[in-house]
């Protein structure tokens, strides 16, 4: 298969999701990881150590390019997936299969991974951006961190800050929860495009995905929920 080949064939395209599907399950891993130091409930030490040891690693910063790489990559060619099979099914079964068919977030994986993108801007916009760019809210009152004789920005106080308006808690327990069925269907998805078709492991992958599908989004829900209901502080 020709580079070409990789980026215009059905297969290719199918391929590329498989692989940037694994590489941001991966990144879940790792940021589920890391934020979970928040309920080390030790005024947020834990967490700023871990979060600022990822900044600062150089091996990191270069995945970190990837990663975006990876999220354009596989946005771009989940939406022409879709559009290809839109085109197929325009004429549809004479009776709706419905759930026989296929669940119902594996025909929606379009509409969650749009809700999903919408949920990274908010996300990268209340972190990311002013981590990187300055601007972090109400920089006075949370202050900086100092480790090893070098300032940081304090982003657990930045956190306790952002998840006090229930509307942004909504926005991402609603961003987590349409990841969790996104993943029902991707999880196994991305290894099946990969090759794995033994009989053997697939009930394994089956059952792997749909507990990560559950665990992982689940504890990300549970963060902004913990400090709007003063579990942590």
């Amino acid at each position: 298969m020709t580079w070409k080949q990789l980026f215009t064939s059905s297969i290719g395209k199918k391929l590329v999701m498989g692989f940037t599907g694994v590489f941001l399950i991966l990144f879940l891993v790792v940021h589920v990881g890391v934020n979970a130091c928040i309920w080390a409930n030790d005024g947020g030490t834990m967490f700023n150590k871990a979060a600022h040891f990822m900044e600062a690693t150089v091996v990191i910063r270069i995945l970190e390019v990837g990663l975006f790489a990876g999220i354009i990559l596989h946005l771009v060619q989940g939406i022409t997936l879709e559009i290809q099979n839109r085109k197929k099914r325009s004429i549809g079964y004479h009776v709706p299969m419905g759930n026989r068919g296929s669940k119902w977030y594996s025909r929606s994986m379009g509409l969650l991974g749009t809700l999903i993108l919408l949920f990274l801007i908010v996300h990268i916009k209340h972190f990311w951006l002013p981590n990187r760019l300055g601007g972090l809210a109400n920089i006075h009152e949370i202050g900086f961190i100092s480790y090893n004789g070098k300032a940081y920005h304090n982003l657990y106080g930045e956190m306790l800050v952002v998840f006090q308006s229930l509307a942004v808690v909504i926005v991402y327990v609603l961003g987590c929860i349409s990841l969790a069925y996104h993943l029902m269907h991707g999880f196994y998805s991305a290894f099946r495009t990969l090759g794995l078709h033994n009989p053997r492991y697939v009930r394994i992958v089956h059952a792997t995905g749909t507990a990560f599908s559950i665990i992982v989004p689940l504890a990300f829900a549970m963060m902004p929920i913990s400090i709007y209901m003063g579990w942590i502080s």
